[in-house]
């Protein structure tokens, strides 16, 4: 009978490399996203679209990612996380050549679809693979800088405006997105293990459907998905619709909003470092609780402030504030469901794709309807709601293990 090992909890020696691959294949994962967010005016004026429209885009590809996401629940008992990670990386660079030679809107949406099939795969194994490698007291670090891949907003917005204003979006897609993600593929087939170290235990194939059941009947797990599909919702107002917000109200170049997303990076990534260094001190709920609402509170306000100034300071502490979210929230998962860690990862990256998927959708009808005040307003509500979540129905496992050992 086929089994699929499952890791135990004890202390382990990632190699030295295990880190930066998963750093680098998540850097190479953002920049799909980086690119369609910063040039999503100028993808819509292509295929002669809205740009509430076109953004429907990220609509299609996370929707479908929330069906495979799914799937990756069973996917994920059967075949090695690194392998999985690895295809996934695969489909990113097929998403990227398409998109770059997608001849009408119709095929684009078909291209960048499998960049959502591609996030379900890299996004949770990635924690999964943080969860076999690394120990309890080291995963909230390590998540704060897979987190920080971030950066690739920070070096992918100036490189990817520069790219545009002398070859256009298409050029973009294929001379800078491409190449990257095929780095990160290559760093991940050659440097990440093919299992966990330490002693095993083991789940028969015919058993996959008790992972599920492990997760969907944890109260606090469910919150943890609730929350975290919540706080994608509210992200998408500044990741997608930011942008173009400052290009129409403001009347900017691309260039000029290429160094206000690296700012964003920046603050976000710091974000992201604070949280993982901090947040088993702080606590995770409490870290993730005042991250949410705070993004929550930032999204609402900067798309009704008249004055730049105002509104760019704003924005960045909502991006701040959501890096925060992020790591914590990411490290409070990964903690609730330890036997079915890749199981719970998947689901929760289906919540997190189903979230982005709603964001990009009634954010985008939102705009239409009532402008960009309205959309942030829609969408930072959530992020609210995803704090009070996290506050009334999630714990933290490894708080309740210390008091109960106190």
């Amino acid at each position: 009978m086929n089994e699929r090992p499952i890791c135990t909890e004890e202390k382990r020696s990632p190699g030295k490399l295990v880190l930066p691959s998963l750093v680098i294949s998540n850097f190479a994962a953002q920049l799909p996203a980086l690119l369609v967010g910063l040039l999503l005016i100028d993808i819509a004026q292509t295929f002669g679209q809205p740009v509430g429209i076109a953004g429907q885009i990220r609509t299609l590809a996370m929707s479908l990612g929330v069906i495979f996401a799914m799937l990756m629940g069973v996917l994920s008992v059967r075949f090695k996380h690194k392998s999985l990670l690895v295809v996934g990386l695969l489909l990113y660079s097929l998403a990227a050549l398409g998109c770059g030679f997608a001849p009408n809107f119709s095929f684009m949406l078909v291209a960048y679809s499998m960049a959502g099939v591609a996030a379900a795969m890299v996004s949770p194994m990635s924690l999964t693979l943080v969860g076999e490698h690394f120990t309890q007291e080291k995963r909230g670090g390590a998540i704060g800088w897979i987190a920080a891949a971030a950066l690739s907003y920070v070096i992918g917005s100036p490189v990817i405006g520069a790219i545009a204003d002398f070859g256009g979006w298409r050029t973009a897609f294929l001379a800078y997105v491409l190449p990257v993600i095929l780095l990160g593929l290559l760093l991940a087939a050659k440097s990440i293990p093919s299992a966990p170290h330490g002693r095993e235990s083991t789940i028969s194939l015919k058993d996959y459907s008790e992972g599920f059941k492990g997760v969907f009947s944890n109260r606090s797990a469910d919150a943890c998905l609730a929350g975290s599909a919540l706080s994608g919702a509210a992200w998408m107002a500044i990741l997608i619709y930011g942008p173009s917000f400052f290009r129409q109200r403001f009347l900017m170049s691309t260039g000029f909003v290429s160094i206000i997303v690296l700012v964003a990076a920046l603050c976000y990534t710091f974000g992201s470092l604070v949280s993982g260094r901090y947040d088993k001190k702080v606590g995770r709920k409490l870290m993730t609780v005042l991250g949410a609402f705070s993004a929550g509170i930032f999204t609402i306000s900067y798309a009704s402030l008249s004055d730049l100034g105002l509104s760019l300071a704003v924005f960045f502490l909502g991006c701040l504030f959501a890096g925060m979210r992020y790591v914590a929230s990411t490290g409070l998962t990964v903690e609730q469901v330890p036997r079915f860690r890749g199981t719970m990862m998947s689901i929760n990256h289906a919540s997190i794709a189903l979230g982005d998927a709603l964001g990009s959708g009634i954010g985008g009808l939102a705009l239409l309807l009532s402008g960009y005040g309205g959309m942030a307003i829609c969408l930072g509500s959530m992020g609210i709601a995803a704090a009070t979540v996290f506050q009334f129905l999630a714990i933290d496992p490894t708080r309740t293990e210390a008091r109960g050992h106190s």
